[in-house]
C-alpha cells in the first residue's frame, strides 16, 4: 500500500459506519477513486470540516493494492462550492456536474483537462446569473474528453459537409453525428433540422478551446437546438435521462 497526493473534487458522499463515510472524489492527478473516511461524519472530526460535497480538497490517502476501498488520511479544505442563493439552478447544476462526472469516469483514469473545467465550471455557477451556456460548455468538454463527442463536420452517411449551405442536417442519435436531410430514409425517424448557425457554434463549442468563448450570445433558437443535441448525447451514453435533468429542466 502506499500513500498518495492530489487535488480532488468531492462527487459522491455515502454512509460507511455512524462516525465514517465512503467519499467518491474526482482528482487531477489519478481520476475518480473512493475512499474511507473514518471520523467524517463526527462534529470535530480529522478532516476539519472539508468533507463536502463539490468542495475542492487537496487530499492524501492510501491507495490499496486489493480490490478494496482506499483510506483517506488527510483532507484540507482548498474552496467550497457556494451556489448563487438568488438562483437555485446553481446548486442544481453544480449537482448535475457531480453526477455526470460519477457517471461518465472510470476509476483510475486520471483526466487532468476535464478535472480543469469541472471546477471552472463550479466557479461560474457560483458567479454568473445564466447557467444555460455554463453547463452546455461543460457537456460539450465532458462528451469530449470521454470520448462521446458528436461528429458535427458532415453526414455519416453520404459524408457531405456541413458547411454546405443548401443541405439540411439532423442529429443522428445512435451513431453520434450529423444526418442529412437526402439521406434521412424511411427507416430512419425524421430528425428536426439543425440551422446553419447552430451546426458552426456547436463546432466552436466543441473544439478545445470551445470553453473559453466569453460573452457568447445565442438565440433562443440556437439554444434549443443544441440543448436537445447535448441532452440526447448524453441520455444515450447513460441509457437513462440524467436525475438531475428534470430540476434543470434539460
Amino acid at each position: 500500500m502506499s500513500s498518495e497526493k492530489t487535488e480532488a473534487l468531492i462527487i459522491r458522499l455515502a454512509d460507511w459506519s455512524e462516525s465514517s463515510r465512503v467519499v467518491t472524489f474526482f482528482s487531477r492527478d489519478f481520476g475518480k477513486l473512493s475512499a474511507v473516511a473514518k471520523g467524517a461524519k463526527r462534529i470535530k472530526g480529522p478532516f476539519e470540516a472539508a468533507i463536502d460535497l463539490l468542495a475542492v480538497c487537496r487530499i492524501v490517502f492510501i491507495r490499496k493494492s486489493s480490490s478494496g476501498l482506499d483510506i483517506l488520511t488527510e483532507a484540507k479544505l482548498q474552496q467550497r462550492f457556494k451556489p448563487n442563493g438568488r438562483n437555485l439552478m446553481s446548486l442544481y447544476g453544480g449537482y448535475y456536474v457531480a453526477e455526470l462526472l460519477a457517471s461518465f469516469t472510470e476509476e483510475y483514469d486520471p483526466n487532468p483537462e476535464l478535472y480543469d473545467v469541472a471546477v471552472l465550471t463550479l466557479n461560474s455557477l457560483t458567479e454568473e446569473p445564466d447557467h444555460k451556456i455554463t453547463l452546455l460548455k461543460f457537456e460539450l468538454a465532458l462528451l469530449r474528453e470521454t470520448g462521446h463527442l458528436p461528429l458535427f463536420d458532415g453526414c455519416l452517411a453520404c459524408g457531405i459537409p456541413a458547411e454546405a449551405g443548401n443541405t439540411r442536417f439532423g442529429f443522428w442519435v445512435s451513431q453520434g453525428g450529423l444526418i442529412c436531410h437526402e439521406c434521412q430514409k424511411k427507416e430512419f425517424q425524421p430528425q428536426p433540422e439543425i440551422q446553419p448557425g447552430t451546426l458552426a457554434v456547436l463546432r466552436r463549442l466543441s473544439s478545445e478551446n470551445g470553453g473559453a468563448l466569453k460573452n457568447l450570445q445565442l438565440s433562443d433558437q440556437q439554444y434549443l437546438e443544441m440543448r436537445r443535441i447535448v441532452t440526447a448525447a448524453i441520455r444515450h451514453v447513460l441509457g437513462r435521462p440524467s436525475k438531475m435533468s428534470r430540476y434543470l429542466q434539460l
